[in-house]
């Protein structure tokens, strides 16, 4: 048993030393926190119940929530689609990272940030793979630009309304609207600006993350044929916007017959030309569900399944099949699956798919239905390689279900009537009730490192606040800077909240670092606004730990990101969010901290 007097010094140290093994990665982070808090539970400090708690902690439920939301939307639903509306114009690595952090900034700025990152990760991790870019580029910036922009409003971000609710016990007056709109947009332009012009330099490239990826690239022709309602018809091929494709070209066109080849970039697209592209299987697959009035081969055609994986699969030795043509091979119903596209001894197989003739080694890409596995091990003319990826068709019951989603999300939210998390319980029930999630997306989705992550670093925040080392560290700060003046004050104040929040909730840090400003701003006579203010932005500092806010640990995992990472570029973004938040407070409020 450790000694009272001598605890907060003991849990500090403890501290110190999980952040050197973190940071060095000499233990993976779920091992370093669990035997952290082993430590202060035989030292007495924390109790078994004080760990147990983490397990019923709300953000943490809430957290599994969005995870679990996201994933089932994400399956039965396009989402894609939505977000290719909106970053369809970025090309390139650094016009993508403009585009999000801006859109994801301004969403923050009106709604809370922790769906909208769960929202987006998924996205995000896919548009990296496609343009091979590890998603390790990508993620840290958009969880950084939806902090920022929550600070642009009151409703952004859970720490304004906290520190509110204390400004209120205390008798203060409320933050405003207009207290927040101009540091926060100072802030958030800052912030993207730094990271798009140089921050981007310090994010890691975990290359690793794509190897299961690039192990897949294989080139595919699919044929597609223009519809009657297609918006291609008429355009140029360049103005169509089918000359830079992602992933995939143009090969040849055919009209009437007559082959066109190689496609200029002026020829003019009609209606029943056959179009085909090559490219990688992930980049076919997108291209192939865009909704531009492109459809595929008769024998892929509305496939009557509600859910229809696209499969790689080659074709046995021994097969039946071989020496067939596609359309005369019956592939349809034997197998319930499509040929969309072959791929034959490292070459292109060109021409129409119904025309070409199967031949032993050839591998298919397909549109596969519900029954296609049973159906293989009947015939055993090819052989499953990889499941490439589940294509949802919703139908009218699970449009229904969005629907009624979408209503209680509206009510829940206009409404106030209930916190996040039984909120999101009530809309993860609406899903599981229809069918959108189910016990598989649960296994397949939670990452149990997550959750002990999650769950030991609260319960080495209690032990901070119950030992009063954060007060501790924080009042001796403070009184070392007191003979300086009100801004070093303030100062020194803020650098504390960023410490505070970095290793605890901002809820936590907050219940510290207020009680510590009203104090010296009572004791010596002035407004508390900008000191509440610089509370309120540095609680929201969260960029040096994945620890240090709820959205961190949700792109934690996608990310592949270690401390090191987060510490790497969160000094600097910290370093700039605290002095362009300190200058304009300054500027603001110069008068008040002089008198």
């Amino acid at each position: 048993m450790i000694p009272e007097p001598i605890q907060p010094f003991f849990v500090i140290g403890i501290i110190s030393i999980l952040l050197v093994v973190l940071y060095g990665e000499y233990l993976r982070p779920s091992v370093g926190f669990m035997l952290a808090v082993l430590i202060l539970i035989l030292a007495g400090i924390l109790t078994p119940k004080d760990l147990l708690t983490g397990f019923s902690n709300e953000s943490i439920a809430a957290i599994i929530m969005l995870i679990l939301i996201t994933a089932g939307l994400k399956k039965n639903f396009r989402l894609e689609s939505y977000f290719d509306v909106i970053f369809k114009k970025s090309k390139t690595y650094r016009g993508f990272m403009f585009r999000m952090m801006s859109q994801a900034a301004l969403i923050s700025a009106v709604t809370n940030n922790t769906p909208i990152v769960a929202l987006m990760t998924p996205y995000i991790v896919d548009w990296g793979k496609k343009s091979r870019i590890s998603p390790s580029k990508l993620l840290i910036p958009m969880c950084f630009a939806t902090t920022m922009g929550g600070m642009m409003t009151l409703i952004g971000t859970s720490t304004t309304l906290i520190l509110n609710g204390f400004m209120q016990e205390y008798d203060q007056e409320a933050l405003h609207f207009g207290d927040l709109l101009l540091i926060g947009f100072a802030v958030t332009v800052t912030g993207i600006l730094f990271m798009g012009l140089m921050g981007y330099r310090l994010l890691p490239d975990r290359r690793d993350l794509l190897g299961v990826y690039s192990d897949n690239i294989r080139e595919f022709v699919v044929e597609t044929r223009i519809l009657a309602h297609s918006r291609l018809i008429g355009k140029r091929v360049i103005e169509a916007g089918l000359r830079n494709l992602k992933g995939v070209y143009l090969v040849e066109i055919i009209r009437s017959g007559r082959v066109i080849s190689p496609v200029e970039p002026q020829e003019v697209l009609l209606e029943n030309d056959i179009l085909f592209f090559a490219g990688k299987t992930e980049d076919i697959i997108d291209l192939i569900q865009k909704e531009q009035g492109l459809e595929l081969p008769t024998t892929a055609r509305n496939m009557d399944s509600d859910k229809t994986e696209v499969v790689e699969a080659v074709m046995s030795n021994n097969s039946s099949l071989i020496g067939s043509p596609v359309k005369q091979s019956d592939f349809r119903n034997r197998y319930n699956a499509a040929i969309v596209a072959i791929h034959r001894n490292g070459e292109r197989v060109q021409g129409k798919i119904g025309d070409i003739e199967l031949k032993s080694g050839d591998l298919l890409l397909l549109y596969a239905g519900t029954d296609f596995y049973n159906r293989v091990e009947v015939y055993r003319d090819i052989y499953v390689v990889s499941k490439v990826r589940e294509i949802n068709k919703p139908g009218r019951k699970k449009f229904y279900a969005l629907a009624l989603i979408m209503v209680c999300a509206s009510l829940l939210l206009l409404t106030g009537k209930f916190s996040l998390f039984p909120s999101l319980l009530i809309i993860v029930s609406i899903m599981a009730g229809f069918g959108l999630i189910n016990t598989q997306d649960v296994k397949r989705e939670i990452d149990p490192n997550l959750i002990v992550i999650l769950v030991f670093s609260l319960a080495i925040g209690q032990a901070i606040i119950k030992t009063n080392a954060g007060a501790l560290v924080a009042g001796g700060f403070i009184d070392l800077l007191s003979p300086f003046g009100n801004i070093a004050i303030l100062a020194g104040l803020m650098l504390v909240t960023v410490v505070l929040t970095s290793f605890i909730t901002n809820v936590a840090a907050v219940s510290i670092a207020f009680p510590l400003s009203f104090s010296i701003c009572h004791n010596l006579g002035l407004d508390g606004t900008p000191f509440y203010l610089g509370i309120a932005y540095m609680a929201s500092s969260a960029f040096l730990t994945p620890i240090a806010y709820q959205t961190n640990l949700i792109i934690y995992g996608p990310g592949g990101y270690t401390f090191k990472d987060f510490l790497r570029i969160g000094l600097p973004v910290t370093i700039i969010y605290f002095a362009v938040t300190l200058g304009l407070i300054l500027l603001l409020y110069g008068e008040v901290l002089h008198g």
